[in-house]
């Protein structure tokens, strides 16, 4: 980040400081109890000059859920229990107890105690919470407490957009709107054509869009992978758990709202539209890699709008990290987005294919430490974790061999991967353990199990961590470093993944009181999200949104989340700040100090994720009210080859209060296709969330009918629901009338990728297909998609992959594939279905 050297608020700031230390010392002498003196444990360090923390009550300034955990922390130094109530707003007492000493803090040097109030679930506002005199800042209990993080924590990367103009009316009012930045609109020179760096490259790029990375208006590939993939996979766990529609489309304030595609999807294609403009391409030198980022040549001035930026944008070079970042992510977006926009799902695919391919060729292009002139370097001289996560999520999308077994091959699959410190833009084998964890694939059943208890391990070694703490924080004292907040919140999004694989209650608690910690209930009783309790920041670092310089600018926006303490003090204004401060107390709301201060596309987006999964959770208005669980049949609708079988997975929305039977029966449809294993599934509250087979099969019969069956999945304690299935008939019909077309889709000095599409253009289904054809060169087919394809010397024979058999008059089907080759790349023109030439 670019030094500060002027800081203006300061004054401000400074007389902040002093009237807190007045208050505290009026405190002590006007015999507030000395059991609740804010002071260190015995031994601490000497510590920064302290600042006004407030009431040594510290609670979730915004609240608490009617059904979930309700916890807060007294800093005191008495050693036997102390009592406290539970107020209302009107200041009657609703539950009162003790609290259990817990005595020293490591990561704060606090004295403390802990109070739990989970037994009351009334709702209202206003609440607080009294001890021995002392009273918190007020807060909620209500069902929909985390709907507004919710949207605001997801408004935030609308608000970072670059290359588009920000709506008053969706961003919170006139004093966010600005015109759209960097589309070469003078002053800008643009995001248009974007030359690269001296000896990079010779030609420029179109990398307009995306989201601005933090608080400077740089972009950059690593940064933006995480946050992305983020976004989309809270999406995934929502469909999974059967919440997405507070999700869906027209739920967000985005200005796509209305196109049918859910709008947190809508949100995260503005940043994979851009992660794919940055991929090198065709017949350019390292074609298919991705350029590690793109900013202003030198540092962007403190404060300045997008659209007032005057400085050159410059391409840096493309680097395996970044590469694999796009292989990820857009692998990732292939599956979620398909059954939306089944275009740009391709693009994705092929886009990620490409990128792997290049990956591989390139595995040791770094991006070097020294290269921090106008951004940050995210340099990262291991890119192993990143080969894992791209060929999980490749895995997971495809299927195929290649990618399996470039999973299994890596020493990631079987080694830790969650660490104390939490996951990160430069540390993602996390992130491709969480995808083989809950998307289902083709490993063994013992690998999987393996895989699962990794993740309900790792949340269990953070719960431990949480229990021996004052403040409850998935993060040991050491880990308090540049973005602590954005780890703390990543190690909660695997606890939360333990509580979807398992149905635990304890995952979930462990989940919701990380939020309470970033909420307030820590040293500083700071909430770290603007806009989100009494005592919240709002001077992040960031240079439009920064009213501390510039008072005709705003503060940032609700949902702007805070790096947090960070030990380090990397910032002049942390190093004249907070000089001797204990690590969780390392933290000042000032816009100079972009160490402790900043905000960021990958710290936001796992709040984000962590407010998604707590608003989603059931609550009531007083008394925890029973959910019925749904059935999940995954997919809906499955093809079955004749004289085969085929299989879909059922798992309950969430856990029951008991066990659940349900049997599968066919309902409706051709008798040749029956449950020909599991038919009766039992569920339970510690296994509803893992999906079980349920096999169907299509009898071998003389028609060349494609019967279908409807199939209703249905038991007592959970919500019935129905798949279909539909044969596919092996008695081919030859080929009335056909067309193909064959599209080299990209290519590149030694390789191609293609799609071909098949049309029928007679009067009768084509009810299975088989196409053949020949190269005119030698083009070698390396693998494949949506079909299943064999090569024997020039000739090619691709069989449909059942699912796609069917083609009725003016149908297609279509399938694609990678191939290398030498000289020339000329396309073949004749082709045969199911042995009858084809035009």
């Amino acid at each position: 980040m670019p030094p500060v050297t002027t800081r203006p608020g300061r004054r401000r700031r400074a007389v902040a400081l002093l009237s807190g230390a007045l208050l505290l010392a009026a405190g002590a002498a006007t015999g507030s109890p000395a059991a609740l003196a804010a002071t260190a444990a015995p031994g601490a360090a000497p510590q920064a000059a302290a600042a006004d923390t407030g009431s040594p009550v510290r609670v979730n300034q915004l609240g608490y859920l009617p059904d979930g955990p309700k916890n807060a922390t007294v800093v005191s130094s008495a050693t036997t229990p102390l009592a406290w109530q539970l107020r209302n707003a009107a200041g009657a007492t609703v539950a009162s107890g003790s609290t259990v000493v817990h005595g020293a803090d490591a990561a704060s040097g606090d004295s403390t105690h802990l109070v739990d109030f989970s037994a009351y679930t009334g709702t209202g506002t206003g609440f607080t919470l009294a001890v021995a005199g002392q009273t918190s800042y007020p807060f909620d209990i209500a069902a929909d407490l985390y709907a507004g993080l919710r949207s605001d924590s997801l408004n935030f990367f609308y608000q970072q957009r670059s290359g588009i103009a920000i709506d008053a009316s969706l961003a919170g009012g006139a004093a966010y709107a600005r015109p759209a930045g960097h589309l070469g609109v003078a002053p800008n020179k643009g995001d248009t054509s974007v030359p690269c760096q001296a000896g990079v490259c010779d030609y420029g790029l179109d990398v307009r869009g995306g989201w601005y990375d933090a608080g400077d208006q740089g972009k950059y590939v690593v940064n933006g992978g995480i946050a992305a993939w983020q976004l989309v996979n809270s999406f995934e766990r929502a469909k999974r758990a059967g919440t997405d529609a507070a999700l869906g489309d027209s739920t967000l304030r985005v200005p796509e709202r209305g196109n049918g595609v859910p709008d947190v999807l809508d949100e995260a294609r503005w940043e994979l539209e851009f992660l794919m403009r940055m991929q090198v391409p065709a017949g350019k030198p390292l074609a298919g890699m991705a350029f590690h980022k793109i900013h202003d040549a030198d540092w962007t001035g403190l404060p300045t709008r997008p659209e007032q930026d005057s400085q050159q944008r410059e391409l840096h070079k493309p680097s395996t990290a970044a590469t694999l970042n796009l292989a990820a992510t857009a692998a990732q977006c292939a599956r979620v987005y398909a059954p939306y926009d089944a275009a740009f799902a391709a693009r994705c695919l092929d886009s990620a294919r490409r990128a792997w391919t290049a990956a591989k060729a390139n595995p040791a292009l770094l991006a070097p430490a020294s290269d921090g002139t106008g951004g940050g370097s995210y340099d990262d001289a291991n890119v192993g974790d990143e080969f894992y996560w791209a060929a999980a999520e490749l895995y997971a999308t495809t299927g195929e061999a290649q990618y399996r077994d470039a999973v299994t091959g890596s020493t990631y699959h079987t080694s830790a991967v969650f660490s104390p410190g939490g996951f990160s833009w430069g540390d993602t084998a996390a992130l491709g353990r969480i995808t083989l964890a809950t998307v289902p694939n083709g490993l063994p059943a013992a690998d999987l199990a393996r895989i699962r208890a990794s993740v309900t391990d790792a949340a269990d070694g953070y719960l431990a961590t949480m229990a021996a703490q004052g403040y409850a924080v998935p993060l040991p004292a050491d880990g308090y470093v540049w973005g602590s907040n954005s780890q703390v919140a990543n190690n909660a999004v695997v606890i939360a993944v333990a509580y979807e694989l398992t149905g635990q209650q304890r995952y979930r608690d462990g989940a919701l009181q990380t939020l309470d910690y970033l909420l307030g209930r820590n040293a500083l009783n700071q909430s770290y999200v603007s806009g989100y309790g009494e005592h919240a920041s709002e001077n992040e670092h960031h240079r439009f949104w920064a009213h501390e310089y510039d008072a005709s600018l705003p503060h940032p926006p609700p949902g702007s989340f805070a790096g947090g303490p960070n030990s380090g003090l990397q910032d002049p204004v942390a190093e004249a700040e907070l000089t001797g401060c204990r690590p969780a107390t390392c933290y000042i709301d000032d816009i100079g100090s972009y160490s402790t201060n900043e905000v960021a596309i990958n710290w936001n987006a796992p709040l984000a994720w962590l407010a998604s999964f707590a608003a989603d959770d059931p609550g009531g208005s007083g008394e925890p009210q029973p959910v019925t669980p749904k059935v999940l049949v995954n997919p809906s609708a499955v093809t079955v080859p004749e004289g085969s079988s085929a299989t879909v997975g059922v798992r309950l929305s969430g856990a029951p209060k008991q066990n659940v039977t349900v049997t599968v029966t066919r309902t409706s449809g051709d008798q040749d296709l029956t449950v020909a294993a599991g038919a009766t599934l039992v569920f339970t509250p510690a296994n509803w969330a893992t999906a079980q087979p349920v096999t169907i099969a299509a009898a071998q019969d003389a028609d060349t009918v494609d019967g279908s069956a409807v199939f209703t999945v249905a038991g007592a304690g959970a919500d019935s629901a129905t798949f279909t299935a539909t044969e596919a008939d092996d008695d081919k019909a030859p080929a009335a009338g056909c067309s193909v077309t064959y599209h080299v889709d990209s290519a590149w000095g030694d390789g191609l990728t293609a799609t071909v599409t098949v049309k029928n253009t007679g009067q009768s289904t084509i009810k299975g297909w088989t196409l053949g054809w020949s190269f005119p060169g030698n083009q070698r087919i390396t693998n494949a998609w949506n079909a299943t394809v064999t090569q024997n010397g020039a000739a090619v024979t691709a069989k449909d992959a059942g699912w796609n058999g069917t083609l009725a008059p003016g149908g297609t089907g279509s399938f694609g594939f990678q191939a290398g080759y030498s000289g020339s790349n000329t396309a073949p023109t004749q082709f045969t279905l199911n042995g009858v030439a084809c035009g």
